[in-house]
């Protein structure tokens, strides 16, 4: 799509599309890592998808980001939303939002390589705790 096209899709549009994404990452993932049970995907996959795990995952890349991603991060962490999950912080459910209309958007505009970047950032953070 081109950036004007991009730009017409609100907040939540993008964190749409960035939730898709992010858990498809995160899916591919822990199948490379050789998780092989239906069962131990599904349960490693929420666990890495939920609100407070994208939170986290935002504070580890927020330093890598440039002031373009920064604002769109911003913009979707500071979007209104109707509902919280039932176990996640609204603080958490802010910064996951943010992340996934990062990821919505830089996917839209077909900004492959930086997902692949900041999603290694991630997933080499979890391995570091």
């Amino acid at each position: 799509m081109s950036p004007q096209e991009v730009n017409r899709i609100s907040m939540l549009g993008l964190a749409h599309v960035g939730d898709g994404v992010y858990e498809l990452l995160n899916r591919s993932f822990l199948c490379r890592e050789g998780h092989t049970g239906v069962q131990e995907l599904h349960r490693l996959t929420v666990a890495r998808v939920c609100a407070r795990a994208q939170a986290r995952a935002a504070e580890t890349i927020l330093p890598l980001l440039n002031e373009e991603e920064l604002a769109i991060y911003r913009r979707g962490r500071n979007t209104h939303v109707n509902s919280v999950p039932h176990n996640g912080s609204l603080a958490d459910y802010h910064a996951a939002t943010g992340l996934e209309a990062l990821f919505g958007w830089l996917y839209l505009l077909g900004r492959t390589e930086r997902i692949d970047a900041l999603f290694t950032a991630i997933t080499e953070a979890d391995h570091a705790t």
